[in-house]
């Protein structure tokens, strides 16, 4: 079975910090791949737990993410 999520990495000083949105799950690494890696071990670990309670786990379509400029004085 396939689950897409949506993925967001964001520096947080020396680490990259990976989240899956839709889960709540979170991971880090010392670089974008690594944090990606250990993002999927972790909701691949995730999803595995929450197979005997599948109705928790609801495929949504995915977010709409954009950038906002806005101008400040």
């Amino acid at each position: 079975m396939t689950y897409i999520c949506t993925m967001i990495i964001k520096q947080e000083g020396k680490f990259y910090i990976a989240e899956a949105l839709e889960l709540g799950v979170v991971s880090q690494g010392k670089t974008i791949e690594e944090a990606k890696k250990n993002l999927t071990e972790a909701v691949e670990l995730y999803l595995e737990d929450e197979k005997i309670s599948s109705k928790k786990i609801k495929q949504k379509s995915a977010p709409f993410v954009s950038v906002l400029e806005v101008e400040y004085a």
